[in-house]
Formats: structure tokens, C-alpha cells, sequence
């Protein structure tokens, strides 16, 4: 079972107009309301790809309500343990330029954690956690220093979506997959980046240091794959970018659940590539019909 962990879910409010002037009131065109929270995406494209999954992490309130009933109507599993603040709303303004209002989340209790963890503990080696996102403020992102070696001490894979330092931190319990962005690769190394052989070497460091595979995903130019025994580029495939919440997440899933299901690293780059991409186009998470369309069209070649 592939189990995605979201600390910090949300209602992602999606508000679109042509331009927003502040200090004046501006009315919508049209708006729409989703389950979110980076490890919920996952759930989300996993399930569309026909993948069985359970979502946990921490919900409450009428917002988690609104949250937990989406993904059920969706026929995602879920394992959240309850607090008493409400979950977030993320707002997410569509206008001339992109705009994100984030919430803090709710405070989590020592005890509510200590739930979490209970859960986490009695996974198998026959299971795979995908850790993705911050955490809330008062817990702060070093609780991942908890949660994955709980997990990992029960056998189970580790996918860690996490940027800077926890990533680093995270590579010492081998995670079977991680996928900064170029730009989170150069803040990593503190290094430019200057073209594919720079991207290789800086993934084969991150490799170097306990990732089992590396992502290196760089929008439009493309995505790279470095495995232990060889690297591999997926060439960009070009369309009208409409949404960039979530594509990271829909390469994440992509690929994890191609390669839970064949252990086969190219194959589950190709799915991770159109899941994501797909996304990209899409005004929400993209559909099953748009991946598999979007499959088609992706090219890889090993370099």
C-alpha cells in the first residue's frame, strides 16, 4: 500500500480574474474549491492512475470535513488523526499575475502527534510513505526527524517532496525517491546550474549521500532522472501552462506508483513526466484521459 502523509492539508480556494487592484473590490470570474496539501495531490493523481492509496496527516474542523468527504468521493482511503483547530484555506489567486495566500494550519497536540506516529509504526516493508510538504508552525518541519526513521524502522520506503535542509536531512534514511527543481538544486549547492551535465552532477551528489533515485524537474526544459546506474532525460513537451499547483505532485505520484507497481525507473520517469505535465495544462490535477494522452508524447533517452 502507498500511504501519502499531508501535516498540513488545506482547501485550496482557486479565484480567477483578469486583474486584481488592490485596495479596491475586485469581483471574480469564476472560482472553484479542492482538497489540497501536497501529499493529498499525490492521493489524488495515484488514485486516477488506479492505484490504491490511504491519505493521513492531521484534519479538524469543517474545512478538514470539506477536505476528508473530497477525497472519499473521490474512493481514497484516509487515516487522519483529528485535531480541534480548523484545517486551512489556501487561497490561490488566477489573475494577470499568480498569487498564493497561505494559512498557518492548525496547533497539533504532543498527543495527536504521538497518533500519527503510532499509525506510521505499524506499517510493513510491503508499504511505501510518501512525505510531502511543510508541516504546521508549531510543529515545525524538523518533525520529519520523527516520522521517517518511525516509518523506515518498519521497513517501508520513504518518497520525501520536501525543499533545502529536511531534504538533506531526510537523505540519511535512503528515501526511494526525491525531486527538488533545479532552482532548489542550486540553493542546496549554492552553485548555477549551467546545462545537463551540472543538473547530473549535483543530483549524483544528492545520490551520493542516500537518495535511491533523483528528480531533478526544470518546467519547460524538461525533467532528469539519475539513478545509481545511469541518467536519464525526459525532453519538455510544450503546451499552455494553466496551473502550477500540483504538477510537482502529479510527477511525484506518477512515478511512485509506476515503480511501486514494476520497479522499473525509465518506465515510472515516463509516467511521472506526463502525470506532471498533464497537471501543468490542466486547470486542476489532470485527469486520467489527459495523462494517458500526455504519455504518449513523452520522450526519454539516456545519457
Amino acid at each position: 500500500m502507498i500511504y501519502t502523509v499531508t501535516l498540513n492539508p488545506s482547501i485550496d480556494y482557486i479565484v480567477r480574474l483578469n486583474h486584481v487592484v488592490i485596495g479596491n473590490v475586485n469581483r471574480m470570474d469564476s472560482d472553484d474549491k479542492f482538497a489540497g496539501g501536497k501529499g493529498i495531490n499525490v492521493s489524488r493523481i495515484l488514485q486516477r492512475l488506479g492505484i490504491d492509496n490511504t491519505a493521513t496527516g492531521f484534519i479538524g474542523g469543517f474545512t478538514g470535513k470539506f477536505v476528508e468527504d473530497g477525497l472519499l468521493a473521490e474512493s481514497i482511503r484516509t487515516k487522519f488523526v483529528a485535531v480541534d483547530q480548523d484545517t486551512r484555506i489556501n487561497v490561490k489567486i488566477k489573475a494577470d499575475a499568480e498569487t498564493e495566500i497561505n494559512g498557518p494550519g492548525p496547533q497539533v497536540t504532543p498527543h495527536q502527534l504521538a497518533q500519527l506516529e503510532e499509525f506510521l509504526s505499524k506499517l510493513t516493508s510491503d508499504d511505501t510513505v510518501v512525505f510531502a510538504g511543510s508541516a504546521p508552525a508549531n510543529l515545525g518541519n524538523q518533525v520529519y526527524k520523527r516520522l521517517i526513521p518511525t516509518v523506515r524502522e518498519t521497513g517501508a520506503q520513504v518518497v520525501c517532496d520536501f525543499e533545502g535542509q529536511i531534504l538533506l536531512d531526510a537523505l540519511e534514511y535512503q528515501p526511494l525517491l526525491v525531486k527538488p527543481n533545479n532552482h532548489e538544486l542550486e540553493a542546496i549547492f549554492d552553485v548555477k546550474l549551467n546545462g545537463l551535465a551540472d543538473v547530473e552532477k549535483y543530483a549524483r551528489e544528492i545520490l551520493a549521500k542516500g537518495a535511491q533515485n533523483v528528480i531533478i524537474s526544470m518546467a519547460g526544459d524538461g525533467a532528469l532522472l539519475v539513478t545509481p546506474e545511469a541518467a536519464y532525460f525526459a525532453k519538455p513537451i510544450k503546451g499552455e501552462v494553466k496551473n502550477s499547483v500540483g504538477a510537482g505532485d502529479s510527477m511525484v505520484a506518477g512515478f511512485t506508483g509506476q515503480f511501486v507497481r514494476t520497479k522499473d525507473a525509465v518506465e515510472a520517469l515516463k509516467w511521472g513526466v506526463a502525470c506532471g505535465t498533464s497537471t501543468a495544462f490542466s486547470d486542476d490535477l489532470a485527469s486520467i484521459e489527459f495523462i494517458e494522452e500526455t504519455y504518449q508524447k513523452v520522450e526519454v533517452e539516456k545519457l
